[in-house]
């Protein structure tokens, strides 16, 4: 991993897209220790919804003792005490991180693309669905996903609270592909993300993609951005094929069985 300190734009870019990721995917509960941000989602196993989030580069200071502190609270949640490193997260803690041996999960590329510069020629004009619950089964129905969760992604679309759009690309009136996305300002967040894996590289994960961004462009969103796994070939293609470029990386570091 690179752990050089990022330029003081980068950092105030990487800042606003963090400060809407957490907007837009919210935790069941936030504290904070310092600079940094613990969640923790009981219904949920998602890392990004059970992680500690550093937000200031220079918050290295008694590293040991706070994983200490954060440790029994992560165990009172049943959830692996873990790590999501962003460029926000200084070099010390990353560091120090690797002295103990934790190692790192995956990695994840944000990209942002400017809204002006995607064609919507054969955008669908969809209208977003209002029931959570139908948008969850056709979710767990396309991504298949375990039926465990359903409680758990119910209760954090209903948490949102920037104005949200639940997109479901059906064929043959079944569900094909799916994306929420948020509506925050000047910005369009894209999540869950999924096309059905008996009918990818077909074009629904594209069309409810566009759909989803142009609803939300002509809600006033400017700017669109997402999250992807860096191994996720398939989706980094569309997505760049769209006109999407890297921000920042971030990963993950779990603490190793003792």
């Amino acid at each position: 991993m690179n752990y050089n300190h990022p330029s003081v734009p980068l950092l105030s870019k990487v800042r606003r897209f963090e400060a809407a990721g957490f907007r837009a995917w919210p935790a069941a509960v936030t504290q904070y220790d310092g600079a940094w941000l613990l969640r923790f989602t009981a219904a949920h196993p998602a890392r990004r919804l059970n992680s500690i989030n550093p937000l200031d580069p220079g918050d290295d200071q008694d590293i040991a003792e706070r994983i200490g502190r954060a440790e029994r609270k992560f165990h009172a949640y049943g959830r692996p005490l873990t790590f999501r490193l962003s460029p926000l997260a200084g070099p010390k803690v990353c560091t120090y991180l690797d002295d103990q041996g934790w190692p790192a999960l995956s990695e994840t590329i944000v990209l942002i693309a400017d809204l002006e510069d995607i064609d919507f020629t054969a955008a669908i004009d969809q209208i977003p669905l209002k029931h959570v619950g139908r948008f969850v089964d056709a979710a767990l129905d396309v991504g298949v996903l375990d039926p465990a969760i359903r409680a758990g992604l119910s209760e954090v679309i209903n948490a949102i609270k920037p104005e949200s759009g639940l997109f479901v690309h059906e064929i043959d009136e079944k569900p094909a592909a799916t994306a929420i996305c948020v509506h925050d300002n000047d910005l369009a967040g894209l999540f869950e993300v999924a096309s059905h894996p008996s009918i990818r590289r077909h074009g629904h994960g594209r069309a409810v993609v566009v759909s989803a961004l142009k609803w939300a462009k002509l809600r006033g969103a400017k700017r669109a951005w997402l999250q992807v796994e860096i191994d996720n070939d398939v989706a980094l293609g569309l997505y760049r094929s769209l006109g999407f470029t890297e921000l920042y990386r971030y990963h993950y570091r779990q603490q190793p069985a003792s």
